[in-house]
């Protein structure tokens, strides 16, 4: 028996398009929005999209393709964005006035603050919205667009964390999909989501350090051929300053190493590094370098994963020397000021909170 479910999908990329399919595969009735039209033309043409891959195979046709925001979100009582997390902000100011009946918005992923900067950017704009904003620690699935109206899931995560913002909330969230997303397990905080994100640890120092290659377009993988034994060590690093930042807010968290083993099943031994972990992982075999200096891969995960990262640790009284280097490399490479234009703490609504008080903020929303 089909569970029925009115449901958004923002965004129409990888993640988007493949969520949205797989919803609509699963009964649900699925409004697909993007703000640019180029981007639902193919689905548009098709009637559909034709999803493939490890988790389920058909043509899905959605109740709604539009460029509307209002048009998308009426009606739905679940919202899963799927942009990039440099449009959070953005979004969420669009998505504002229209956010007044309980719905829940999920970020897929929140990256680093995702879900609080959601939150904190619709009730400026639209202070008596009701809704639940919630962020997964990563993307569930391992997915690429392959065709004007094809998409393909390589991969499933087998567990994802997820939570609330506030985390009282997270309950309500993670039943609303069980359903179609077992794999979603609650997490203690968005504290905890956001301390996880792995997006921080395998996407800018690979881009940062490989920009020469990427610029003479030189095709390679990134997961192996852009992570030497140097560039692994500076992960290494990032990680370190990662973990250090949870211990001292006490939020539980894993290594990159043992994140790897949980959400794709690697057997990790106790002398696997990062390096050495992600050659083991076949999902990421065969993925290509960026293509462009400015991929995604800087001007998203460090605005939205390091700095965020960085402005904890100042709070929490952990330094961050790994991090704000490769902060100022990347704003020395793009002559841009990415700490300004990322999640800080004033951004995020927790500038000049103690520890104790970010704390009692995450899990229940008052300051």
């Amino acid at each position: 028996m089909k569970n029925t479910m009115n449901a958004a999908i923002l965004g129409a990329g990888n993640g988007g398009l493949s969520i949205g399919a797989y919803l609509a595969l699963k009964g649900w009735n699925i409004s697909l929005f993007d703000a640019f039209e180029s981007q639902l033309s193919g689905v548009i043409e098709a009637g559909g999209l034709s999803l493939s891959g490890s988790l389920v195979n058909g043509f899905a046709r959605f109740a709604e393709i539009t460029t509307d925001i209002g048009k998308a979100l009426s009606g739905c009582s679940i919202i899963m964005v799927t942009t990039p997390a440099f449009a959070h902000r953005e979004l969420a100011e669009r998505c504002a006035p229209f956010l007044s009946r309980g719905q829940i918005v999920v970020l897929n992923p929140g990256r680093t603050g995702g879900a609080m900067e959601f939150r904190q950017k619709v009730l400026e704009v639209n202070p008596e919205a009701s809704f639940v904003s919630a962020e997964s620690q990563t993307l569930i699935y391992a997915c690429r667009k392959t065709g004007p109206a094809e998409a393909k899931i390589y991969r499933v995560k087998e567990k994802v964390p997820l939570a609330a913002f506030p985390s009282s909330e997270t309950p309500l969230v993670i039943d609303a999909l069980k359903s179609v997303y077992p794999q979603f397990e609650a997490a203690s905080s968005i504290l905890e989501t956001g301390l996880m994100n792995m997006g921080a640890i395998f996407h800018p120092a690979p881009a940062i350090l490989n920009i020469a290659r990427i610029e003479s377009k030189e095709a390679f993988d990134h997961y192996t051929d852009g992570i030497s034994p140097c560039v692994g060590e500076v992960l290494e690093q990032v990680d370190k300053e990662r973990v250090a930042i949870a211990d001292a807010l006490e939020v539980s968290t894993l290594s990159c190493r043992n994140w790897l083993g949980m959400a794709y099943g690697i057997w990790i031994e106790k002398e696997d590094t990062i390096r050495s972990a992600l050659r083991k992982n076949e999902a990421y075999k065969g993925i290509k370098a960026p293509g462009d200096p400015y991929t995604r891969y800087i001007t998203e995960d460090v605005p939205m994963s390091l700095v965020p990262l960085s402005e904890l640790g100042r709070i929490a009284g952990v330094q961050t020397p790994a991090m704000d280097n490769l902060i100022n490399l990347a704003g020395l490479l793009h002559r841009t000021d990415y700490r300004e234009k990322g999640r800080t703490a004033k951004k995020l609504g927790i500038e000049g909170l103690t520890l104790k008080e970010l704390k009692n903020y995450v899990i229940t929303g008052i300051k």
